[in-house]
């Protein structure tokens, strides 16, 4: 496993970091656990979550999966060995997360609540890494509007509060570092001047999606990685599991994200079926596993600090895992760019 630096702290996370968003729905605690178990055995010594968790959000199954990674702590006393990050809902309709039932935002009383839910629910005294699931201001989200931009006025937290709420977490012991998640550029660098200007604790990372079929990130998230040290961490690597051809062909194989919820519609559309059959052919042209090549090209990313795996299955979690022994070469690589030219960013 290769260990890469987040941000500009002093902490070693694994190249592949192990998503947990399934737990407490698709998967049992069991089924978690033993994830768990073999991730840290192979190498993986990052964990992401969410307070939001599992998916789709529910208030029936709302902090399950953080209680099924609290009671693994408990169980096995590897808290020490595991990076662990965590987020906070921004803006939205959800109003199950709060115990007055409002609206989620990312007000100081909000967000001190959700530290506070979420390290009860660990069973830990401290996250590692503590995200803003998204912003608090309106911007398009998950395929909403493609690339475009839309402004709509809306009442929002200043990014300098809520940088100010999350130095109090800091201070106290509870939060280690910070970061972003589905930010646009433009928001990471005013979180990045905010922090600057006022002594503010400083974003380390930014969870955006990321894979073949969506590259937006490298149009100015990738500059902004690398000049100011706020590093990708990549999620979706499998466009939701389309990259891995499941899905060919108006195939829906029982048991799937598709077949159970019906919610992926952001990697469908004639554009990303020519991509995607662009990309299971280079797959068989080198006798790689799609799923594999997919996973490989995200965390092989200069910008990459850590390419974000989910899976439902033992086996799948075995091959995610895996890719990180892929072996990667200039002519793979321009192979993989022609078909990015060809149908660039179907889904993003």
């Amino acid at each position: 496993m290769e260990y890469r630096k987040l941000g500009t702290t002093d902490l070693k996370v694994s190249a592949i970091c192990l998503g947990t968003m399934t737990w407490g729905e698709q998967n049992t605690e069991a089924e978690g656990h033993e994830q768990m178990d073999y991730a840290l055995a192979q190498g993986v010594n990052f964990f992401d979550t969410a307070e939001m968790y599992p998916v789709p959000p529910r208030g029936e199954t709302q902090g399950r999966t953080e209680q099924i990674i609290g009671t693994w702590f408990r169980k096995s006393g590897n808290r020490d060995k595991v990076i662990l990050a965590s987020k906070a809902a921004g803006r939205g309709q959800m109003n199950w997360l709060r115990d007055d039932g409002s609206s989620t935002d990312q007000s100081r009383a909000q967000i001190l609540e959700a530290v506070d839910k979420s390290l009860k629910r660990l069973q830990t005294d401290y996250i590692d890494l503590y995200q803003l699931h998204w912003p608090d201001r309106p911007v398009s989200l998950f395929g909403g509007h493609g690339l475009a931009y839309r402004h709509e006025k809306a009442d929002t937290h200043p990014i300098h509060e809520i940088l100010e709420t999350l130095a109090e977490v800091v201070k106290s012991g509870k939060v280690r570092h910070i970061g972003l998640s589905n930010e646009t550029p433009w928001g990471t660098m005013k979180f990045v001047q905010e922090s600057e200007a006022r002594g503010l604790p400083r974003v380390q990372s930014i969870q955006n999606a990321y894979n073949l079929l969506n590259r937006a990130f490298e149009l100015g998230g990738a500059e902004i990685a690398h000049r100011e040290h706020v590093g990708l961490l990549a999620y979706s690597p499998l466009a939701q599991g389309y990259l891995s051809g499941k899905y060919q062909n108006g195939a829906l194989p029982a048991g799937s994200r598709k077949q159970l919820f019906n919610r992926l519609q952001r990697y469908e559309g004639p554009q990303a079926d020519r991509a995607i059959e662009l990309y299971l052919a280079i797959a068989a042209k080198y006798g790689i596993d799609p799923s594999q090549l997919a996973n490989q090209f995200a965390t092989t990313r200069s910008f990459v600090t850590s390419n974000i795996i989910g899976a439902t299955t033992m086996d799948q979690l075995k091959l995610a895992i895996g890719s990180i022994n892929v072996p990667w070469s200039e002519e793979l690589e321009k192979d993989l760019n022609e078909a990015h030219h060809l149908q660039p960013n179907p889904c993003p």
